[in-house]
């Protein structure tokens, strides 16, 4: 079963850094991510996800690529490759894995403007290790699914590491 964190940081620069720390822990075996995603809320209320993987993109790359290929077998490659981007596109938009973006877009709509929302679904991890890995990052955590020991200890190192160090105030309500 895989837990699911969000961390509001001040800016979209700082959870970018923090999920990019993420990922170098991911390859020294510290923890498995099955989805990290950055929601910021812009001055005028409205919401953007900025996901790692372009499913609609990888969606056309993969149709056209299944579509020239079907097209060379009915000698029509460039009409096969277009149909096949163009449905590989419309799969891909449809497609959604990892966490539910209707989910993060009403909980990111209680993040002030400006704010950024670390949205992490984890299948598995070291969490002691995990945990002083970005604890220097700071943050308020916002929602997670870990049992109560966990969310106790990731809260405190991040409410450590925002008493010690004089950074922009991060306003989210926790839970």
């Amino acid at each position: 079963m895989s837990d699911l964190v969000v961390i509001v940081y001040p800016t979209q620069e700082k959870a970018e850094e923090v999920r990019k720390r993420l990922f170098e822990l991911q390859k020294e075996y510290l923890i498995k991510l099955a989805d990290a995603v950055v929601a910021t809320k812009s001055a005028d209320g409205q919401i953007q996800l900025h996901q790692v993987v372009n499913t609609t993109a990888a969606g056309a790359v993969s149709g056209s690529f299944w579509g020239l290929l079907i097209g060379v077998l009915f000698l029509n490659p460039i009409l096969g490759a277009a149909l096949g981007a163009a449905g590989g596109a419309l799969g891909g938009a449809m497609t959604d894995f990892g966490i539910n973006d209707d989910f993060m877009k009403q909980l990111a709509e209680s993040i002030q403007p400006g704010n950024a929302a670390l949205f992490v679904l984890i299948k598995e991890m070291t969490a002691d290790k995990v945990v002083e890995q970005i604890k220097d990052y700071g943050g308020v955590v916002l929602k997670t699914s870990l049992d109560d020991a966990k969310e106790l200890a990731l809260r405190n190192a991040l409410a450590g590491a925002v008493a010690s160090s004089p950074a922009a105030p991060v306003t989210g309500a926790p839970t």
